[in-house]
C-alpha cells in the first residue's frame, strides 16, 4: 500500500479552493444583499421572500449536477466539463455584480447551470485518482484533505466580501467571487494533464437507459411537473401547497428526477442492485443533514444579524479594522426603519451622529464552519482516523455518515439553548452560542460530507459514478430547498426554537435510520473494494 497520495489530488485541491471561495462569498452575503435596503444598495426583498429564494438557488446549484455528471459521464468527459461549468460560474458572479434585479437572476442562472458541469465531475476526478489498488486505502483521508481545500476557500471568502462591500459596496464583493472563479480555472488547465489518467469514459452497458430516452422521460416531464407545481396550489383552493409557488415548482420537477435514479435501480444488473440500492437508501436519509447544514446562509445568517451581540472587543476590534471587516450602524434618520440590528438592543444603547455602532461584519460568522474544518481535520479526525486504522478499528465510512448525523442533531441543541437565552429573541445573547454550534456541526460534517462523496467513489459501478455523484448533490439539492423553506417557516413564526426543534428530531431519526443500514452497507463496500 502506498503511503503517499496521488498527484492530481493537490491539483483538485487547489482548483476546489478557488472554486468554493466565490461559490461561499455568494452564500454569506446572498440573504442580506437580497433584505437590504435600496437606499444602501441592496434588493430590498421582504425576509420570508428572500428566504424562498436562497432556498431555490442552493437547491438548484445542487439539483444540476444531475445533468453535469450524466453528460460527462456520457459525451464529454470530465475535464472539458469541468472547465465550462467553471467558465459559466465566472460569468455568473459577474453578472451578480451589476446592480439591479434582473442582473442578479441572470448571474444566478448561470451559476446554477455551470455548478452544475463542475461539481460532480471534479469530485469524480479525485474518486478515480484512487481506484489503483495501492491507493485504495487512502481513499478516506485523500477526500477529508480534499475537504479542507473547499474549507480553506470559504474561510478567506468573507472577509475578502466583508472588506469589499463595506469600503467599496456589494457589486465588488460578488465580482471577487468571479475573479476566484477564474483564478481556480487557470490552476487546473495549468496541471491538467497530472489527471488525465482518471478522465476515461465508461461505456454505456444495454441495461442503461439512453440519452434520448433520458431527454424524454425526465427533462421534459421534469419541465412539466414544474408547470403542475405552479398551478397546483390554485387547484386546491390555496396560494401554495407547499408555503409558496417557488417550493411547489421546485418540489414537484423533482419528482421524474427521483423516478429515473429508482429506475435505473431497477433496471440494473444483479451485481449493480446493491451498491445502487445502498446509495439510494443514504441519499434519501441526509436529506436532513443538508436540510440543517445550508441554514448556515440564512437562519443562522439572520441569527447573527438580529440575535448576536457583535459589537467590538478590543482585540477583535484590531483584527476586524485590519480585515476591514466592520459594519457600522448609524441611527435611523426620521421616518426611517431602524437597522435590524437595533430591533432587539435597548435604545440607550442605540448609535449617535457623533458615534455609530461600530460591529463585527454579519459575514465573518461564515467563516465559523471553514475555520473548524480546518482545524478539526488537522487536529482532530485525519490523526483519530489514522490512529483508528492503525489499529484496525477505524469506522467503515457508512459509519461515520451515522455518526455525522447524530454529531449535528447534537448542534441544533445548541441554539434551542441560546434562543432560550435570549428570551425567545428579547435580548442579544454572546457570540458564543453560535461558535459553539458551528463547532459542534462541523464534526458531524467532517464525519458525513467528505465520507458521503466517498462512499458514492467506493461503490458506485464504474460507469455510473458521475452519475451517482449527482444523485449525492440531489440529495443535497432537496436538503437545500427545505433549508429555505424551514427559513421561511422561522421567519414566520413568534418561537424562534421552533426549526431548531425541527431539525433536532429529524437529525435524530436520520441517524437512527442510517445506524441500521451501516451493516448491509459495510459489507457492499468490503465487497467492491476489499476495505472498509
Amino acid at each position: 500500500m502506498s503511503t503517499k497520495h496521488p498527484r492530481g489530488l493537490y491539483l483538485l485541491f487547489f482548483t476546489e479552493m478557488w472554486e468554493r471561495f466565490g461559490y461561499y462569498l455568494i452564500i454569506g452575503i446572498m440573504l442580506l444583499y437580497m433584505v437590504g435596503g435600496v437606499d444602501g444598495g441592496g434588493l430590498g426583498i421582504p425576509k420570508g421572500l428572500a428566504n424562498d429564494y436562497y432556498g431555490t438557488y442552493i437547491a438548484l446549484v445542487y439539483l444540476t449536477p444531475f445533468l453535469g455528471g450524466l453528460l460527462a459521464d456520457r459525451v464529454f468527459g470530465y475535464r472539458r466539463t469541468i472547465v465550462f461549468g467553471g467558465v459559466l460560474m465566472s460569468a455568473g458572479y459577474f453578472f451578480m455584480a451589476a446592480p439591479g434585479v434582473t442582473s442578479f437572476f441572470i448571474g444566478m442562472g448561470l451559476v446554477i447551470f455551470g455548478n452544475g458541469f463542475f461539481k460532480p465531475n471534479i469530485s469524480t476526478l479525485l474518486g478515480n485518482l484512487y481506484n489503483k489498488p495501492e491507493y485504495v486505502p487512502l481513499k478516506d483521508r485523500g477526500y477529508n484533505i480534499f475537504y479542507m481545500g473547499i474549507n480553506l476557500g470559504a474561510f478567506i471568502c468573507n472577509f475578502v466580501a466583508a472588506w469589499l462591500r463595506n469600503s467599496y459596496g456589494w457589486g465588488y464583493a460578488f465580482a471577487a467571487a468571479g475573479v476566484g472563479m477564474l483564478i481556480g480555472l487557470v490552476v487546473f488547465l495549468s496541471g491538467s494533464r497530472t489527471i488525465a489518467e482518471a478522465d476515461r469514459l465508461k461505456p454505456a452497458k444495454p441495461e442503461d437507459i439512453p440519452l434520448s430516452r433520458i431527454a424524454m422521460t425526465i427533462f421534459v416531464p421534469a419541465l412539466l411537473f414544474a408547470a403542475l407545481g405552479y398551478f397546483a396550489g390554485g387547484i386546491f383552493g390555496v396560494e401554495a401547497l407547499l408555503g409558496s409557488k417557488s417550493n411547489d415548482v421546485f418540489l414537484f420537477a423533482c419528482i421524474p428526477v427521483v423516478y429515473f435514479y429508482l429506475s435505473t435501480y431497477f433496471r440494473a444488473s444483479a451485481e449493480d442492485k446493491r451498491s445502487i440500492g445502498s446509495l439510494l437508501y443514504i441519499f434519501g436519509v441526509v436529506i436532513v443533514f443538508w436540510a440543517i447544514f445550508h441554514q448556515n446562509g440564512n437562519v443562522l445568517t439572520s441569527w447573527a444579524e438580529e440575535d448576536t451581540d457583535r459589537s467590538l472587543t478590543p482585540a477583535v476590534e484590531r483584527v476586524a479594522t485590519a480585515m476591514r471587516a466592520v459594519q457600522e450602524v448609524h441611527p435611523p434618520a426620521p421616518g426611517e426603519a431602524p437597522d435590524a440590528y437595533l430591533g432587539n438592543l435597548p435604545q440607550a444603547q442605540w448609535p449617535t451622529a457623533e458615534a455609530p455602532l461600530r460591529l463585527v461584519s454579519t459575514e465573518i460568522f461564515q467563516s465559523l464552519n471553514p475555520f473548524f474544518v480546518v482545524l478539526f481535520s488537522l487536529v482532530v479526525i485525519l490523526p483519530l482516523w489514522s490512529f483508528l486504522g492503525k489499529r484496525g478499528r477505524e469506522p467503515s465510512t457508512p459509519a461515520k455518515i451515522a455518526l455525522g448525523l447524530f454529531i449535528t442533531g447534537l448542534s441544533t441543541l445548541v441554539m434551542i439553548m441560546a434562543v432560550h437565552a435570549s428570551g425567545n429573541g428579547l435580548h442579544k445573547v454572546s457570540a458564543w452560542w453560535l461558535i459553539g454550534s458551528y463547532g459542534v456541526i462541523t464534526l458531524g460534517e467532517l464525519c458525513l460530507s467528505p465520507m458521503g462523496l466517498s462512499l458514492v467513489s467506493k461503490i458506485s459501478p464504474p460507469r455510473l459514478t458521475a452519475l451517482m455523484m449527482g444523485g449525492w448533490f440531489l440529495s443535497t439539492s432537496i436538503g437545500n430547498k427545505l433549508s429555505g423553506v424551514l427559513g421561511h417557516l422561522g421567519s414566520d413564526s413568534p418561537d424562534r426554537s421552533l426549526v431548531f426543534w425541527i431539525n433536532f428530531s429529524g437529525a435524530m431519526v436520520s441517524a437512527f435510520l442510517l445506524f441500521l443500514a451501516v451493516k448491509r452497507v459495510r459489507a457492499v463496500v468490503l465487497e467492491k473494494t476489499g476495505h472498509l
